[in-house]
């Protein structure tokens, strides 16, 4: 039975802010924005460009408890990994919108990587994997 990852859900303050920085500053694609009345909530799907099919279910916080969670839904471990084809050109373009890298870049026997924050503080690997693996 073949199985792949379809979405991955990222708690987020507002909606626009976060469509702001993923769409605007990291320059995903917006695949859906869709208002759900009976919710009262929107169901808001980014994902970066390229072939991959997983993408981010954008899940604004709708308690006091899920909004502890914005920025640190993984206990301030690397949450998300962003892989590149090419990690300079992503790197130095990601750099210039303003993005805040807090690890140097490091090229290491899998491929480059650096760690970068989203908007809420959430930890990100951007990596160019050099080893052959998919």
């Amino acid at each position: 039975m073949p199985q792949s990852l379809a979405h991955v859900a990222l708690v987020v303050r507002d909606y626009d802010e976060a469509l702001a920085f993923y769409v605007g500053q990291l320059g995903f694609e917006l695949v859906e924005d869709t208002y759900q009345p009976e919710q009262d909530k929107r169901w808001v799907l980014v994902k970066p460009k390229g072939e991959g099919a997983a993408s981010i279910v954008l899940a604004r916080v709708s308690n006091d408890h899920q909004a502890d969670y914005i920025g640190d839904q993984a206990g301030g471990r690397v949450f998300l990994f962003l892989r590149t084809d090419d990690f300079w050109r992503d790197y130095e373009a990601y750099r210039a919108q303003g993005i805040e890298f807090i690890r140097e870049p490091n090229e290491a026997p899998y491929g480059i990587v650096s760690v970068f924050k989203d908007l809420y503080g959430n930890l990100w690997d951007l990596v160019q994997f050099t080893d052959g693996r998919a």
